[in-house]
């Protein structure tokens, strides 16, 4: 039996060099699929952190390096543009809901059945005296939610001169909040009949051709009933009474005295008022109105239609879908874009309709006039 002498490494290793050959010591290796296994792993690792931490880095790019933007709301130059017959550029980046078409948009504001030669402008003495006699004033409102339908044309020129604060605001919510309510009752009665539509299976002729009217009234491009459904709805009449306060300063005005402008759209066309501040060759104007009541409509369109406040739809519709009122509170944070001061605007109107208690009248509805009441019997 063959005996073997054991040998370490290091003697093997001098006896093989002696008889010259070369020898060399072997590196520890891993199996190739640990090795793509271990770099898998940290390129997985490298990628992950980076889209973590890739939307902190923008975000404070956009704080720290990148340049103020300007918020550009043309809604009142969509406006004056339809004045002049001119065609409108629309925004192709928009979605389904942001689409508008212009063409027929304000028709029925332009086309208001009152001519300003036919208005009177009553004086602050005489609208007090026929509210007094109608028995209008706002404590019975605020109690019994009902108002009377006393459409007034004009703003009294006198109500800038009445010193007493309480009483010209009173003056001013009692001219426009009929008007307000009216525009709202035809709101929710077209949208009424809007459902009334949506839940037949076959429409008649003149259903269908109602339905074409209101997609070139609300701009709907492609007969999208759902944009529809979310534009054709109320503004809540405390907003509505803060904005108008805020924009004419409680009908004090130039621009509602003289042009009927409760919410201050622009124009750059010949038809408007000129700010005094303004550069009399370049500039924007005031858009005038016949009458009181066709700037709250325009008003309204406005804010169901344009872009700058698809978000303020949006969280209405979803009031809508909760069962839940028109909180003007909640409505009103997406009003950012109405006006340059952006938030501090938001915050202005917060306080005139807490400190007015405006919500008071969200509630209220506008009684029945002599002529609907006729038409009844």
């Amino acid at each position: 039996m063959n005996q073997f002498t054991k040998i370490s490494i290091y003697k093997l290793k001098k006896l093989l060099q002696n008889k010259g050959y070369k020898v060399y010591k072997r590196h520890k290796s891993y199996p190739k699929t640990i090795e793509n296994f271990f770099y898998t792993t940290i390129l997985g690792i490298f990628v992950i952190g980076f889209f973590y931490i890739a939307p902190f880095i923008v975000n404070y790019s956009k704080k720290n390096f990148s340049t103020n933007e300007a918020i550009l709301n043309n809604s009142n130059l969509n406006f004056n543009r339809v004045l002049e017959g001119k065609e409108i550029q629309e925004n192709r980046n928009l979605n389904e809901d942001e689409e508008l078409d212009f063409k027929n948009l304000f028709t029925d504001v332009l086309n208001f059945d009152i001519d300003e030669k036919d208005t009177v402008r009553l004086s602050a003495s005489t609208l007090n005296q026929l509210f007094k006699d109608e028995d209008y004033n706002l404590k019975d409102i605020r109690k019994n939610k009902l108002v009377k339908p006393i459409s007034i044309d004009l703003l009294p020129s006198e109500i800038k001169s009445i010193e007493n604060v309480k009483k010209r605001k009173e003056l001013f919510i009692q001219i426009v909040l009929p008007l307000i309510l009216e525009e709202n009752k035809k709101i929710r009665l077209e949208r009424k009949t809007l459902f009334s539509i949506l839940n037949k299976n076959i429409n008649s002729e003149a259903e269908k051709n109602w339905l074409k009217s209101k997609f070139k009234q609300y701009g709907v491009v492609n007969k999208d009933l759902t944009t529809l459904k979310v534009r054709m709805d109320e503004i809540p009449v405390s907003l509505a009474i803060a904005q108008a306060a805020k924009e004419t300063g409680w009908g004090t005005s130039r621009f509602a005295l003289e042009g009927n402008a409760l919410f201050g759209q622009w124009t750059w066309s010949g038809e408007g008022l000129k700010p005094k501040e303004a550069d009399q060759n370049q500039g924007h104007k005031v858009m005038k109105f016949n009458v009181l009541q066709a700037s709250v409509r325009a008003y309204q369109r406005n804010l169901n239609t344009h872009s700058s406040y698809k978000n303020l739809r949006k969280a209405r519709a979803e009031l809508r879908d909760r069962g839940n009122s028109l909180d003007s509170l909640i409505l009103v944070k997406y009003l950012n874009q109405y006006a340059e001061t952006g938030e501090k605007y938001v915050e202005v109107l917060k306080q005139i309709i807490k400190q007015n208690n405006l919500k008071d009248f969200d509630d209220a509805k506008l009684l029945p006039s002599s002529i609907e009441l006729e038409s009844l019997i």
